[in-house]
């Protein structure tokens, strides 16, 4: 199968900048897989998992909210994170993740709902991608 282009940018880095077989990404309304030659799109992402696939090689990085584009065989995920599983704290992010819980548990006054429930998907999604590490 033929390969197409992916650059993924960070605010602070370019994160990811080769040639891939395909990715697979955590669309609003579920996941979307793009190959080459798709169709142009942008459309927003949600907090997940990007997979890159190379030749038979799988990598898989955690991601939060941000968009994708696709034209002329050239994907761009824009996002505002972007972490591979080694570079996981994962003792920050399981901190992350009760802080989070607590919040929703307590639901005091004043505390964003929203904002707590993303800072929950966004641990969870960092902790799954880490453990992801202990298989390759």
């Amino acid at each position: 199968m033929a390969d197409f282009h992916l650059e993924i940018v960070t605010p602070d880095r370019l994160f990811f900048k080769d040639d891939v077989r395909m990715v697979i990404v955590r669309g609003m309304e579920g996941d979307l897989g793009i190959l080459k030659g798709r169709a142009p799109i942008a459309t927003p992402l949600k907090i997940g998992k990007v997979r890159i696939f190379q030749g038979d090689v799988e990598r898989v990085a955690a991601v939060v909210d941000g968009y994708i584009t696709v034209l002329n065989n050239k994907a761009t995920i824009v996002t505002d994170a972007a972490e591979w599983p080694d570079e996981i704290d994962i003792k920050r992010a399981e901190e992350a993740k009760k802080r989070a819980e607590s919040r929703l548990k307590d639901r005091r006054d004043g505390i964003d709902v929203m904002r707590a429930e993303s800072a929950l998907k966004r641990a969870i999604n960092r902790l799954e991608v880490a453990n992801l590490k202990k298989f390759d």
